[in-house]
C-alpha cells in the first residue's frame, strides 16, 4: 500500500506526499445454516454447522487519502484514512429470498512509520542503489462500527469501520537495478483485535514482489505478485469462527504510473486473482485501483 501511493522514493528528504485512491473489491462468501436467522436479525454471529444454506455478496468502494512526511533521509510518518460505500446482498437458498443494504461512512484510520534501517553508499547519479527499512503501526477503532436500521445493528461486512485496534509490522527492501528498473519486496504480519461485539477479524500475513521499469520519460510500468494468508474470523465471544473466511490467496498486479507534471502522478492496477486457496466457500474478484500522487 505505501509504495503503490507514495512511489519507492519514499526517503526523499524534507518532502511531503498526499496520495487519493478508489478501490472497488467484490467477493462471495457463503453463509452456514446456523447463521442465516441471525443474520437477518443483525445480531451476534454463531457459527456450528459447515453446511452453506445462502451466500453473502459484497461489493465496495474505498476511497482513501494517505499523507506523508519525510523526516531527515530515514523516517517517514504515514497517516491514512478511508471513506467506505458497502453493499451487501444476502440470499436464503431454502426460500429464495433476497436482501440486500448498503452503508456508507468514515472506516478506520491507520498511522505508521517506515524507518531505513540499512542502505548502500550513495553514488553519483544513482544515489543509494538498495536500502531496508521496517514499518510499524496501528490501525485504530474510530471508524463507524455501529451503523443500524431501525434501531438494529447491520452485518458486520456493512460496517465502515471493524470497531477494533490492529497492531502491524513489517519488512521492505528496495534495489535500484539500474537507471530504469527498480526491485521493491515487503512482508507484514497484522495482528486484529476485537470488537466490542465479539468479532475479530483474522491475523493476515502479507507478501509482495514488485519490478517497476521507465517505459519513457512520463511512464513507469510496474508488475507486481501480492499474497495474503488470513485466519477465519471469530463471529462472537464464544471463540466460534466462521468456516467461510480467510484462507490464501496470490494476485498478479499489472501497474501504470504517470507522471503528470508539477510533483503530480497518476495510477491505475488491476489486482488479478491467479491462485486461490480460500477457505469454505468464497470467491474474490478483480479490485481496481485509480490513485493521484502529490509530491511537495
Amino acid at each position: 500500500v505505501t509504495f503503490n501511493a507514495l512511489g519507492p522514493n519514499v526517503f526523499a528528504e524534507g518532502k511531503f506526499r498526499l496520495a487519493l485512491d478508489w478501490d472497488r473489491f467484490d467477493k462471495d462468501s457463503a453463509v452456514s445454516a446456523d447463521m442465516v436467522a441471525e443474520l437477518r436479525a443483525a445480531a451476534r454471529r454463531r457459527l456450528n454447522a459447515d453446511q452453506a444454506t445462502g451466500l453473502d455478496q459484497e461489493v465496495e468502494n474505498r476511497f482513501t487519502a494517505t499523507f506523508s512526511h519525510t523526516f531527515g533521509e530515514r523516517v517517514v510518518a504515514v497517516a491514512r484514512h478511508q471513506f467506505s460505500q458497502r453493499h451487501l446482498t444476502s440470499t436464503d437458498y431454502a426460500s429464495g429470498s433476497v436482501d440486500s443494504a448498503s452503508t456508507s461512512d468514515l472506516s478506520d484510520p491507520e498511522l505508521y512509520a517506515l524507518v531505513r534501517v540499512w542502505s548502500s553508499d550513495f553514488r553519483p547519479g544513482v544515489g543509494r542503489r538498495a536500502w531496508v527499512s521496517v514499518l510499524g503501526g496501528v490501525k485504530t477503532p474510530w471508524g463507524k462500527n455501529e451503523l443500524a436500521a431501525g434501531g438494529v445493528r447491520l452485518d458486520e461486512h456493512l460496517q465502515s469501520g471493524t470497531g477494533a485496534t490492529d497492531v502491524f509490522g513489517g519488512l521492505s527492501m528496495v534495489t535500484l537495478l539500474d537507471v530504469r528498473s527498480s526491485a521493491f519486496a515487503s512482508v507484514q504480519y497484522r495482528k486484529t483485535g476485537t470488537n466490542d461485539f465479539g468479532y475479530r477479524y483474522g491475523n493476515a500475513t502479507l507478501a509482495n514482489a514488485a519490478y517497476e521499469r521507465k517505459l519513457g520519460s512520463a511512464v513507469d510500468a510496474v508488475l507486481e505478485l501480492n499474497f495474503r494468508h488470513a485466519q477465519r474470523d471469530r463471529v462472537n465471544d464464544a471463540g466460534d469462527v466462521d468456516p467461510n473466511t480467510g484462507g490464501d490467496i496470490v494476485y498478479v498486479t499489472p501497474r501504470v504510473v504517470i507522471d503528470l507534471g508539477e510533483g503530480l502522478a497518476g495510477r491505475a492496477a488491476v489486482q488479478i486473482p491467479i491462485m486461490r486457496a480460500l477457505y469454505g466457500e468464497q470467491t474474490e474478484r478483480f479490485v481496481v485501483n485509480l490513485g493521484l500522487t502529490y509530491l511537495f
